[in-house]
């Protein structure tokens, strides 16, 4: 009864001509039941939130946010089919506003069925079609499920985000990928066990490697391979080397992965850790990003984080940014290993941030302050009539350069040197300047003192 209810369930929603016996292996083996899904256990565990909301079919509209092949679409059809409501596939990649109006009337005229309408990709809905979905959530004509490969806070609008419950599912292990690819070889009316072929746990171990936690790309994969060679076959480290030259890594050049592989890149190089930010900035490479950009992040940080601990940073960077202008791939990913390590290893300061931080907050919170009279430009001849520059003590005329004079008409200090790497000797030069300039500042009130008493006399 519930097989002949499942097959009802969702085959009849299928397109016309689908016909299941030719889908691809991960589709075939899609669960059936909450038993059955591999992985997602912080889920799915006994007395968590999404399985009491599923078991007693209480929920209303839910987001599910994870990579690809992480059990998005899967956990939708099982949620639909332990709740036995009406389940409604869209892809808002292919859909349009007239579809989504098409679906929504007819859960509005068929009550009774609790349509669960599941839009794969939500994130590519734009506010408009987001905000079409919102009465019906509200009025609980529909339960939405949505599926998200990026972050939601970004993409989804917030009257959706607060009529939902939000899970964040995570790529599978090796080990419930090695399950999953087990079970499909063995299972003989959905998987490829009437193939008669073998894959020993080597084989299946490499695919799970490969796939990088995509459960769908495993399958898919693995069908493939069995579907290449004769009945009665065992895979072998041959049979998988096509695949692991033709291997893909789990990488979106301008979406979610490609920003945190990137935070990941800047806070190993800041951390100091030059194995882990070799690691992140070959993995950007590898999933097609523009070296260009990763040259850009390094300019970033050398004065960011790296500062007057080294001066020779930013040069670097900057020299390894004009590398890969000019040489270009592959060759230019060693100018960037090169300066990744310089930057990694180089000892850190953030003060020229910090530093920056300040001013702009003093210019933005308080009055801004006039130039003073003797460091205005005093050139021409309107400037010479208003005595612009006029007290103004030429630094190369005093020993050091320091003549004791004020460059703020209000003295601040925004600038507070670090002791590593050569700022410690900034640090030094500034504190000998600082006393060098009371010692002048303390001559000149003298010397004024003693005027003032000539001109009584």
């Amino acid at each position: 009864m519930a097989d002949s209810f499942q097959s009802f369930l969702f085959d009849s929603q299928l397109p016309e001509g689908n016909n299941p016996a030719v889908k691809p292996l991960a589709a075939r083996m899609r669960p059936l039941a909450l038993e059955e899904i591999i992985g997602q256990e912080h889920l799915l565990r006994p007395h968590s939130l999404l399985r009491k909301l599923i078991e007693t079919d209480r929920f209303g509209s839910l987001l599910f946010w994870g990579p690809p092949g992480s059990g998005k679409t899967s956990l939708a059809h099982v949620i639909a089919a332990t709740t036995r409501s009406r389940f409604v596939r869209i892809n808002a990649v292919m859909s349009n506003v007239a579809e989504l109006r098409q679906q929504l009337n007819n859960a509005r005229r068929h009550p009774s069925n609790r349509t669960v309408l599941f839009i794969d990709e939500l994130h590519r809905f734009n506010k408009a079609q987001q905000d079409l979905l919102l009465p019906d959530v509200e009025e609980g004509n529909i339960r939405l499920i949505g599926a998200t490969t990026h972050n939601p806070g970004f993409y989804i609008i917030a009257p959706l985000l607060s009529r939902s419950h939000l899970f964040h599912l995570e790529p599978l292990s090796e080990g419930e990928v090695i399950l999953a690819l087990k079970r499909a070889m063995e299972d003989k009316s959905r998987g490829l066990g009437g193939t008669g072929v073998k894959a020993g746990k080597g084989a299946l171990m490499f695919l799970a490697r490969l796939c990088d936690g995509d459960l769908r790309r495993a399958l898919n994969a693995l069908e493939v391979l069995v579907l290449s060679v004769e009945p009665g076959h065992e895979l072998t480290s041959a049979d998988l080397q096509a695949f692991a030259q033709e291997r893909q890594i789990r990488y979106d050049s301008d979406e979610d992965e490609h920003y945190n592989t990137a935070s990941a890149l800047i806070k190993s190089m800041r951390g100091g850790d030059p194995d882990a930010a070799l690691y992140w900035m070959a993995k950007m490479l590898a999933g097609g990003e523009d070296p260009r950009f990763i040259a850009r992040r390094l300019i970033i940080l050398a004065s960011e984080d790296v500062g007057l601990a080294d001066p020779m940073a930013l040069p670097l960077a900057v020299a390894a940014k004009e590398a890969c202008e000019f040489i270009g791939q592959p060759e230019c990913e060693l100018n960037l290993a090169h300066a990744v390590i310089y930057l990694a290893t180089a000892p850190k300061s953030n003060t020229a941030t910090v530093a920056l931080g300040k001013v702009k907050r003093e210019i933005a919170n308080r009055p801004v302050q006039e130039v003073p009279t003797w460091l205005k430009d005093g050139h021409g001849k309107a400037a010479k009539a208003l005595e612009l520059g006029k007290g103004y003590l030429y630094s190369h005329k005093f020993p050091e350069a320091i003549s004791g004079q004020d460059y703020l008409l209000e003295n601040k200090q925004f600038y507070t040197p670090g002791s590593s790497g050569r700022e410690k000797f900034i640090a030094e030069r500034l504190a000998y300047w600082k006393e060098l300039k009371e010692r002048l500042t303390k001559k000149g009130a003298k010397a004024q003192r003693h005027e003032r008493r000539r001109g009584r006399q």
